[in-house]
């Protein structure tokens, strides 16, 4: 494939966007067992959508309806407090759009069902371009190189792409590409895949993202789509259409995104729908020269504001750290963690390898090694997580890789 443009491109069509954040995160559970998956609280001041809605207004792209189903309400309440959903024309805004049942007593049966249930929103805003994104992945992305492409390449529908270990096909829809970029062939979550030509051990996979005309998108979802109950563009849409209509494959790799550093991963994208994954991408905004640095000049995730206080540390250790607004650290030791909001931290506290969720209180001489404290718990004096897994099982949720999760709200008995 060609590379990418040397600066971004603002869209030249009118391009209204469709944000899918309806998903349970089942993998992600118990952080997902009140609120769904696009909710959940990253890198100590953001949540996961914030990562999506930032790239479409970074990319001046500011229609843009979220679809919501599963333990919505947190979500919801996160957008209409921290999100402007209102601009200074009718064409800028954030929509939430819980299922409206227009078809029928059903909620969302999948990605493409989710925007055939909701076309009259597509025929109201009358764009030329539908760009229909996941809410659940880590990443930035300059959206506006992706419109290029697909302009330029004359599609009907393209999918971002981006190249992953072969041992990792079965999780991801594979794509098969030629030279030119359009897509020959396309399977979702195969048991076995082929190596893509000319990088081997790696696969093509989909992002889950989504460009379509808008003709296309209708015709397709109205007229040969209508008899179908669960309806998902990766299973379903995508393999189908790939003979009869023009597909294209956007490269990720070559999308340059302003204020990018040397050290950092270039094309950097994470699918965190589970605990390791989840607690992975936290851990790679710490360090000097992180995988993916979030002061970015140009190109910011936009999160929620708080009204609270700046921190204040009185003593302690503190070593490659994310310590956010109004966390108080008094005489303790801190290494390689994010604390959220609001945090406190006591006496002779240690915290290694952990992220912490707003509002905790990690109480005196309390030690934690990689353990995931969601919002608004309190941790006993004394107390140690994270150094025996049969203990720590007896009480919270375990992950297999070792990493200890406490679910939101729940205080620790004294």
């Amino acid at each position: 494939m060609t590379t990418g443009p040397k600066h971004p491109i603002a869209p030249t069509r009118r391009v209204l966007a469709i944000v899918l954040a309806g998903g349970k995160g089942e993998r992600l559970h118990p952080m997902t067992h009140e609120r769904s998956k696009p909710a959940v609280p990253f890198g100590g001041k953001y949540r996961i959508i914030d990562f999506v809605l930032s790239n479409f207004v970074n990319s001046g792209i500011q229609s843009i309806y979220v679809l919501v189903q599963y333990m919505s309400q947190s979500l919801i309440e996160y957008l209409r407090s921290n999100w402007r959903t209102a601009g200074l024309t009718r064409d800028q805004f954030i929509t939430m759009v819980p299922p409206q049942m227009r078809l029928g007593t059903m909620w969302y049966r999948g990605t493409a069902d989710a925007v055939r249930q909701n076309l009259n929103l597509v025929h109201d805003f009358d764009p030329d371009i539908v760009a229909v994104f996941g809410a659940d992945h880590v990443y930035r992305m300059d959206i506006g190189q992706m419109i290029q492409w697909h302009v330029e390449a004359g599609a009907d529908a393209t999918v971002a792409t981006i190249p992953v270990p072969l041992k990792n096909a079965h999780s991801f829809g594979i794509v098969d590409a030629d030279a030119k970029g359009r897509i020959v062939g396309f399977i979702e979550k195969p048991l076995q895949a082929k190596s893509m030509p000319g990088n081997p051990g790696h696969v093509l996979a989909s992002m889950g993202n989504y460009l379509f005309n808008r003709d296309v998108l209708v015709d397709l979802l109205k007229n040969h789509y209508q008899g179908e109950s669960d309806l998902d563009f990766g299973k379903n849409i995508i393999p189908d259409i790939v003979k009869s209509r023009k597909l294209s494959a956007y490269d990720f790799s070559t999308n340059q995104l302003p204020g990018l550093k040397l050290y950092e991963e270039q094309a950097y994208w994470r699918d965190v729908g589970t605990i390791s994954s989840f607690y992975q991408s936290n851990m790679d905004i710490l360090g000097a020269r992180p995988k993916m640095n979030l002061n970015n000049r140009r190109w910011f995730i936009h999160a929620g504001s708080y009204d609270g206080p700046p921190a204040k540390i009185l003593d302690g250790k503190l070593s490659n750290c994310i310590i956010s607004d109004g966390c108080f650290v008094r005489n303790a030791t801190i290494k390689n963690s994010i604390l959220g909001r609001g945090v406190h931290v006591h006496d002779g506290a240690v915290i290694e390898d952990s992220i912490i969720m707003d509002f905790c209180k990690i109480r005196t001489e309390a030690s934690l090694k990689r353990v995931i404290v969601d919002r608004f718990n309190e941790i006993s004096a004394k107390l140690k997580l994270g150094f025996n897994r049969d203990e720590d099982a007896k009480r919270y949720f375990v992950d297999p890789s070792g990493l200890v999760v406490v679910p939101r709200g729940e205080t620790v008995p004294r």
